[in-house]
């Protein structure tokens, strides 16, 4: 197989984000939110091999026909923010107002924060937080709590996106990524697990979703404040 060859496949495997939406959005509009959720979470498992893949075959120079970071960008969109959100508005989970505060807020600044050319910083993490909506609204689902304190974290997250705090790429930021990566490994199988059991994992898995949820949320701010040994 030629470097080209090579190079061209890794953008089909990315491309295969976009069939994965759509499946996804085809359950979440059956209210199908367990088969919703896993398709994302093949989408999401995609999306963080295809990069390395990429950065590996050097799709840029070998197959610069295609755009492959507007590509992920589409699919991003579409499986990180556009479907979880009308996934939290059709569910319930967020009645009245909020429900209808809480999709226009997530759309509207994920939008921004993926144009935004400032999105990356010098060690390949996120300058706010990264729109990663699949992921906050798969806990939503999982702990049903008040839509009060939802919406608190809509509008917290939402205002992150445009503020100086990091947040990691669990791939591409090295500090600490040998526990990161298996980190978000463990966080990837929790989710698939979780919407396998229609987001009734039993305390164990709940809580350990909950505290690697937290951990991928905060350990880029953590990495702000605690210097890094020279």
């Amino acid at each position: 197989m030629t470097s080209e060859l090579r190079a061209l496949t890794v953008h089909l495997l990315t491309a295969t984000g976009a069939v994965f939406a759509m499946l996804a959005m085809l359950a979440a509009v059956d209210a199908r939110w367990d088969l919703m959720y896993l398709w994302l979470v093949v989408a999401f498992a995609v999306d963080g091999v295809d990069g390395p893949l990429a950065r590996h075959y050097n799709v840029k120079r070998n197959a610069p026909q295609f755009d492959g970071v507007m590509l992920d960008l589409i699919i991003d969109y579409l499986t990180y923010v556009f479907i979880p959100a009308f996934a939290l508005f059709k569910s319930g989970l967020m009645s009245g107002w909020t429900g209808w505060a809480a999709v226009i807020v997530i759309t509207f600044s994920s939008a921004m924060y993926f144009a935004d050319t400032r999105m990356k910083t010098k060690d390949n993490s996120f300058s706010g937080f990264p729109g990663c909506w699949n992921m906050l609204i798969l806990v939503i689902f999982a702990l049903e709590p008040n839509h009060w304190v939802s919406l608190g974290l809509v509008t917290l997250l939402s205002a992150t996106q445009f503020l100086p705090l990091k947040f990691i790429h669990p791939v591409r930021t090295e500090r600490w990524r040998l526990v990161s990566l298996p980190i978000a490994l463990i966080w990837t199988a929790l989710a698939g697990w979780t919407a396998w059991v229609d987001f009734a994992p039993g305390p164990v898995v709940t809580i350990a979703l909950f505290a690697t949820s937290v951990y991928l949320l905060l350990v880029g701010i953590a990495q702000q404040i605690v210097p890094e040994r020279s």
